[in-house]
């Protein structure tokens, strides 16, 4: 994480030339133009780009989930063992390793928003999308107020307000001196260090990848544009090398984020289901 940030830092550094010189990726591409505006009970709405591609990788990962499982074969085909794969992964390798006994309810939802995060993250490289959805902090932050609000629920149910509360702001084993310092940080971190690192995790990641891809690409061509000139016969190979390198690098992100998301959201619910001590 702190590598991709200082690339990252990097990449923003770079100054745009009005000579006509290499013109840096800009934050503008995550704000496009709206679409379409509309309010609803006084509240603003815009349709941009980035949200039709959330329609269409939501659309994409529904429509191969139907046809994966619409005849299942005792012999699964390739869409349905892959789909197959991805379900195991997520109900015992997340959910019955993670939360234990009491897992079976919380698959579902597990299921669906690893699938959904997956399915937004691999948008980043798909060729005439190549943004995902999470690289803008507004989706990965309503996410992770929804596990936000699903694990303090169980939580609330299982152990009651009060019991909850007391769990919290009283961790077992600290001496009553120091629970004026470990209370507020406790409590602090449940109620909000933990949701918001949850969306920044995901986030970041997928901006950053976003950025370090651009930036190798447009460099690409940049110096295939200037080719001849200051050694860029020796740059451009070097950028575009960069450029595949960094593909193949966002894939590993693409599985990997969406998989620890799922993974600290099951962490969450295991420490909800928990009986009070």
């Amino acid at each position: 994480m702190t590598s991709s940030a200082h690339a990252l830092a990097s990449v923003l550094a770079v100054e745009s030339d009005p000579g006509g010189g290499f013109v840096s990726p800009s934050i503008a591409e995550f704000y496009p133009p709206a679409l379409a505006e509309f309010s609803i009970a006084g509240l603003d709405f815009s349709i941009t780009r980035i949200t039709v591609i959330s329609w269409i990788a939501t659309a994409a990962i529904l429509a191969f989930m139907v046809l994966a499982t619409r005849k299942p074969t005792l012999v699964p085909r390739k869409s349905q063992w892959l789909m197959e794969s991805g379900y195991g992964l997520v109900r015992d390798n997340i959910g019955r390793d993670v939360i234990g006994p009491q897992y079976k309810p919380f698959v579902p939802f597990l299921g669906a928003l690893f699938f959904f995060i997956l399915a937004n993250n691999a948008m980043s490289i798909i060729p005439f999308f190549q943004i995902s959805p999470m690289s803008k902090f507004a989706l990965p932050l309503v996410l992770a107020l929804l596990v936000y609000i699903l694990y303090n629920a169980v939580a609330i149910k299982n152990k009651g307000l009060g019991g909850y509360l007391k769990e919290v702001a009283v961790p077992q084993g600290v001496p009553g001196p120091f629970l004026l310092l470990v209370t507020p940080i406790e409590l602090l971190q449940v109620f909000i260090i933990r949701p918001f690192t949850l969306a920044v995790r995901l986030f970041a990641n997928l901006f950053a990848g976003h950025m370090l891809l651009v930036v190798f690409s447009l460099g690409t061509v940049y110096l295939l544009g200037k080719f001849g000139e200051n050694f860029s016969f020796v740059f451009a190979p070097f950028s575009f090398l960069m450029a595949l390198f960094m593909t193949f690098f966002e894939v590993l992100v693409i599985v990997l984020q969406a998989y620890v998301f799922v993974v600290l959201t099951a962490t969450y619910l295991n420490g909800a289901v928990e009986k009070a001590h």
